[in-house]
């Protein structure tokens, strides 16, 4: 095309206000610069903190996002993988149980970074935190603040976070304590299993002293639940959650919580993404491991 051809269509683009179709540039492109997100599920604070850290570093780089839900079901993970092909780029994963097995095999010929999991295929780069190490940093927190009848309110039993935070909290009772069989109550890691908790411990004849919830909504309406019945938190019982979502900053008193970086989890994610998008062979030696630290405040405030 020649210079003068050139200058003829953009003056008559101009004048028409013509604006490029994405669909077709992207037909034309075999790109569709869009990446997919397939999350467990979209509700909480803690996964729009994750779509708020990919967006931050995809945004800039002028990519779209497309979520999918799987609620929490392998089927439906894999059934949102197969939607999105031919749609999206690349795709971030959040298995729903923490573990990548049943989507390696959809996943093989399409850039994709798993959030919260390990590949077994020894290839796939992934961003995670280090649960095990979060759930002992807060469970000898609260031991340090005098608790010695510590309760813990788990996440849902197929869920390797939920597992990796209860297998923390174990070690530390019988390494510290000496206790091998300490008190687990079931969760799902949403706020009715917070309530549920302290109703059951408020109508049982059990000493306690302090509560670990697996995640920062349970430990929320725990602390709701419990103040009804007039017990001061951080003074009668010390609570500590895991995820330290905005709302940990926020409530009264503060919440005591393992900060897990949920935001950088997300942007990492990203970041690892755009690298794939642009050619690079990335494996699992360009995977993160975030390590956690403590975000101490008003609910384990005894003996301060």
């Amino acid at each position: 095309m020649t210079a003068k051809t050139r200058k003829k269509i953009e003056a008559a683009a101009e004048e028409l206000n013509y604006v490029p179709h994405s669909g077709a540039r992207s037909l034309t492109r075999r790109k569709t610069d869009t990446i997919g997100v397939i999350l467990p599920d979209l509700f909480g604070e803690f996964f729009s903190e994750i779509v708020r850290g990919i967006d931050m570093v995809t945004h800039g780089a002028g990519k779209n996002l497309l979520l999918g839900n799987m609620h929490g079901s392998a089927d439906e993970t894999v059934l949102a993988i197969r939607a999105m092909r031919g749609r999206v780029d690349g795709l971030l994963v959040m298995p729903p149980n923490s573990q990548a097995d049943d989507i390696e095999a959809v996943t093989r010929d399409i850039p994709t970074v798993l959030m919260n999991a390990h590949a077994n295929d020894g290839r796939t780069p992934f961003v995670a935190v280090d649960n095990y190490a979060g759930a002992r940093l807060v469970t000898e927190h609260l031991i340090e603040r005098g608790a010695t009848k510590i309760v813990h309110i788990a996440g849902p039993a197929n869920n390797r976070d939920a597992r990796e935070r209860q297998r923390g909290y174990c070690d530390v009772l019988l390494e510290r304590l000496g206790e091998s069989s300490p008190l687990i109550l079931p969760g799902d890691f949403r706020e009715d299993a917070g309530r549920k908790a302290a109703r059951l411990l408020l109508n049982g004849d059990i000493p306690f002293d302090a509560v670990f919830a697996g995640n920062d909504i349970m430990a929320v309406d725990f602390m709701t639940e419990m103040r009804t019945s007039g017990r001061k938190i951080g003074e009668d019982l010390l609570v500590a959650g895991f995820d330290d979502i905005p709302l940990a900053r926020y409530v009264s008193p503060g919440l005591t919580t393992v900060h897990s970086d949920i935001t950088r989890l997300g942007s990492t994610a990203a970041l690892i993404m755009l690298r794939m998008m642009k050619g690079e062979e990335l494996d699992q030696d360009a995977s993160l491991i975030i390590a956690p630290t403590l975000a101490v405040r008003g609910s384990t405030a005894a003996g301060e």
